[in-house]
């Protein structure tokens, strides 16, 4: 349990920087593009993303999972033969997404409502995706061996360079194409940079292992890693789709101006992912290796408290979000006054969705990590499916809002259905009692909140003292645990300055525990 608490706590931490760095990304577009200029690269960039998973074919989580699992068992060469198969194997889907995004764009266009220079773009985008299989395969090599420090790097190069030069090519007059240019040579730097790291770090070191007549012959490996990858690719897309429906759905019926928006309140509700997906990146080895050495027990204990822990700091974050959305959306887009009068509500029923998607995501962490892929995968699609036809029904009947509300239909089905299987395959149970006890205290903080003005000076009230709110109730209520305890001190000594107050709180706590 040690590994996931402190691989999810490093994940998280991250997360939380490059979710800041990617709000500060989007938030430049839109200062530097106007919100029509911003509505046009929503549009193209949901398709670079689209493009990444075409050419990664799935493999960076099948890469993550077995070598994690050979590691576990000692078996360097197999480790050495995932990397090189999965590299083969993404460097021939890239040449395929190239040329499907090169000769599609234009056929395309006219149902989907582009004009020329939106297609140019997209057909432009499509350079990003050698570079993109070089970060996947070196972050799936990272996780696998479980160092996420690694892994935090190569995001942080493909972040710095990608808002740098985005911003100063939009400087220099290039408008929407510097945004797309400055993108592509981002990625391009930041694969240089994480090869560097994995040949150095990694590759030195397993490059020389040799095979035995134990291994298995590579075709093998091939089907093997395409199997646990068809359905993992399958399941992006799907995630994919649920994500950017509402985009392009309101595209076709309103413009690039309500496109922009919708975009401007949908990257705010994905703040719950960063806490799903930080759980997340550390479930699937860890699952593995448990499964690897059939610790039952293991697996068991895993999956309950990821599940609680994501949910006890879930809530209170979407609380936060739903209450003061206004002044969230006045800092983060300054040059968009009217984005709260348009997407305000948008943003509150998307927040809610987005939380389901987060249980979600741990569900499907852990089946991918059990070697059941094709779980999440059928929920999902399933999900993404439902989420089209009821954002095609409510956009021209609710406009923003009714993309957002068939968003959160969707994920609430796809969430309950994951979760129950995960649970059944896993023979887990969860404490209900104690996760009922966490949502009332995260509505009662809500109610107690809902008192304080809504202004930004409210906001940074309510980001210094819900914390404290918040735990202080649910020690009241019972809920916390020794384990939780341990953790909080663990944060406490790292605060520095702030350490002494907070170790005191933590020694009053004790008291309900």
């Amino acid at each position: 349990m040690r590994k996931v608490v402190k691989g999810s706590f490093l994940n998280l931490s991250g997360n939380i920087l490059f979710r800041i760095g990617g709000y500060l990304y989007r938030v430049l577009l839109q200062y530097l593009l106007g919100v029509e200029g911003y509505g046009i690269i929503s549009l193209v960039l949901p398709l670079q993303n689209v493009l990444i998973l075409i050419a990664a074919a799935g493999i960076p989580p099948a890469v993550a999972k077995y070598v994690a699992e050979y590691c576990a068992k000692n078996d360097i060469f197999m480790v050495k033969m995932v990397i090189k198969t999965s590299a083969k194997i993404m460097l021939s889907m890239s040449f395929i997404a190239i040329l499907l995004i090169f000769f599609l764009a234009n056929p395309v266009a006219p149902f989907m409502h582009w004009q020329s220079n939106v297609v140019l773009l997209i057909q432009i985008i499509g350079l990003v995706t050698p570079f993109s299989i070089i970060l996947g395969l070196v972050r799936g090599v990272f996780q696998g061996y479980q160092n996420m420090g690694y892994l935090l790097l190569t995001r942080a190069a493909e972040q710095i360079f990608t808002i740098t030069l985005t911003v100063i090519l939009i400087l220099l007059g290039l408008y929407v194409f510097g945004a797309v240019i400055g993108t592509i040579m981002g990625f391009a730097i930041a694969a240089v940079v994480s090869l560097f790291i994995f040949k150095e770090k990694i590759w030195n070191n397993i490059k020389d292992a040799k095979k035995t007549s134990d291994h298995a012959d590579g075709y093998g490996l091939i089907k093997k890693l395409l199997i646990f990858s068809l359905p993992v690719t399958l399941a992006g897309l799907a995630e994919l789709a649920l994500f950017d429906t509402g985009t392009y759905i309101i595209n076709i019926f309103l413009n690039e101006i309500y496109v922009g928006y919708y975009n401007i309140a949908s990257p705010i509700s994905r703040l719950p992912l960063m806490i799903s997906s930080s759980v997340a990146v550390a479930m699937l080895p860890a699952a593995s290796e448990a499964l690897s050495l059939k610790d039952n027990r293991l697996i068991e204990r895993y999956v309950a408290y990821s599940y609680r822990y994501m949910i006890l700091v879930l809530l209170p974050l979407c609380v936060l979000i739903i209450l003061f959305s206004q002044p969230i959306l006045s800092i983060l887009f300054p040059r968009a006054p009217l984005a709260y009068l348009f997407a305000g509500n948008a943003l509150r029923i998307l927040i809610v969705a987005m939380a389901f998607f987060s249980i979600y995501v741990i569900s499907s962490s852990i089946s991918q990590g059990l070697g059941k892929p094709y779980l999440p995968m059928f929920f999902l699609v399933l999900g993404s499916f439902l989420n089209l036809i009821l954002t095609t029904i409510l956009v021209p009947l609710y406009g923003l809002n009714g993309a957002a509300i068939a968003t959160a239909i969707a994920t609430f089905l796809i969430m309950t259905l994951s979760t129950w299987k995960v649970l059944k395959i896993t023979n887990s149970k969860l404490n209900f009692a104690n996760l009922a006890k966490i949502t009332f205290a995260s509505i009662l903080v809500g109610a107690i909140f809902a008192l304080i003005p809504k202004t930004v000076m409210g906001l940074l009230v309510a980001i210094l003292v819900l914390p404290y709110t918040y735990i202080f109730i649910l020690a009241f209520m019972g809920v916390l645990e020794k384990r939780d305890l341990i953790i909080l001190n663990k944060i406490g000594y790292k605060l520095g300055p702030l350490s002494r107050p907070f170790i005191r709180i933590n020694k009053f706590l004790e008291k309900f525990v």
